[in-house]
């Protein structure tokens, strides 16, 4: 039987009491995400997760964690360290290029470490998104830098990191979430530049990753590629710009379906993402009723979609080298040297 095409949040309320575990069982969720939440000690949260996998009887059902570094990080101090948002490495990559790359894969070393000793195995990162003039607060310090150049080199640094820890990359916000200038937490950004400029800018980090196997869409507009869409209920926009012109065929992940960016009850959002071509429908605030109407509004992937999700494992473990305790403790220290700044 193909895999489901929706992954849900872990509850509101922190666990899994018996109605979620009851509701998981049924509704078979093809993963789970976790944020602040659910994250408590190290052991009561390897505990959730071993729970949340139980509930569809999957060991191998992916546990998503957001965890980027900076403002953005669902594992936190005294338990977890303390990781530097990506405009550090950025700016140590201006200085100096190889040591920006250097710091970057051995960061997400240290993440991908962080993820994986609660039970997690997929990292929502690295952000692909360009830092403009305009840029709204919500991407900020998460860009990595102004250029799509640098942004491609440290997104396939950090992404190289991730893999080596066995920890799975998602790239993010496809196409481009660095144009908007307001918060599609809350409502839909309407981007106006020409296509040949997002082409330039833009579309283009993503392109020159686009052989990562899992990314993850953003929710906005772009009038020059749907003037009646968001990205991630365009059908157009998901094959003109993100498996064609960018050239992804990995598995294409909706961002969290219960931000403001997108109308409609949330099933209608989950059916109309995955009928524009998403792969999976992806809602993170674990409340009950709208789980259950995604749920209601989704069934099995499709066939690419499942070939595309075992490519992803395929992909992950050719690229697993992990560096053991003793290398995950140098690559602490070798940070610390090259980021003094951040202690």
């Amino acid at each position: 039987m193909p895999p489901p095409s929706y992954g849900g949040g872990a509850p509101a309320g922190g666990g899994g009491g018996k109605p979620e575990r009851a509701f998981f069982r049924e509704a078979d969720p093809l993963g789970f995400i976790l944020f602040a939440r659910n994250v408590d000690t190290p052991e009561r949260t390897c505990r959730l997760v071993e729970e949340l996998r139980s509930s569809v009887a999957r060991a191998e059902a992916p546990v998503l964690i957001d965890q980027e570094g900076g403002r953005v990080a669902r594992l936190r101090p005294p338990h977890w360290r303390k990781a530097p948002p990506a405009r550090l490495l950025g700016e140590l990559y201006a200085r100096d290029p190889e040591l920006g790359l250097e710091a970057t894969r051995l960061n997400s070393r240290l993440l991908a470490a962080d993820v994986a000793s609660v039970g997690g195995d997929v990292d929502c990162l690295p952000v692909l998104d360009i830092a403009f003039p305009e840029t709204h607060a919500a991407i900020g310090d998460r860009a990595y830098a102004d250029r799509p150049e640098p942004v491609a080199a440290l997104g396939r640094a950090a992404a190289e990191g991730l893999l080596a820890e066995g920890v799975m990359p998602v790239i993010k916000h496809m196409p481009g979430h660095g144009r908007a200038t307001v918060d599609s937490h809350a409502s839909l950004p309407r981007v106006t530049a020409a296509r040949d400029l997002l082409e330039r800018t833009d579309f283009l980090p993503f392109r020159l990753l686009a052989d990562l196997p899992w990314g993850m869409t953003g929710h906005l507009l772009f009038e020059a590629v749907d003037p009646e869409a968001a990205i991630t209920v365009s059908a157009r926009a998901v094959k003109e710009v993100i498996r064609d012109h960018i050239g992804f065929d990995g598995l294409l992940l909706t961002d969290d379906l219960s931000m403001q960016a997108l109308g409609g009850s949330l099933g209608e959002r989950a059916a109309r993402a995955l009928a524009a071509g998403c792969d999976v429908a992806l809602h993170c605030n674990g409340k009950m009723a709208e789980m259950a109407d995604i749920a209601g509004c989704t069934g099995p992937m499709t066939a690419a979609a499942g070939r595309r999700f075992d490519a992803g494992r395929s992909f992950l473990a050719r690229h697993r080298a992990p560096a053991g305790k003793a290398g995950l403790a140098d690559a602490a220290h070798r940070l610390a040297a090259l980021l003094p700044e951040w202690g």
